[in-house]
């Protein structure tokens, strides 16, 4: 790991933050596509 000297806390901070954020995305991303499928399934079903 590179020195990151006294910005340090800092730095790790906004790392975390940023891979928080991206997790965070991906999981309502998955979640939405679900529900979408979930309805698209319902509405197919409905059509026959």
């Amino acid at each position: 790991m590179p020195e990151l000297g006294k910005y340090a806390a800092e730095v790790l901070i906004a790392y975390a933050g940023s891979i928080a954020i991206l997790v965070g995305l991906l999981v309502v991303t998955i979640r939405r596509g679900a529900k979408v499928r979930a309805r698209l399934r319902q509405m197919e079903e409905s059509r026959k």
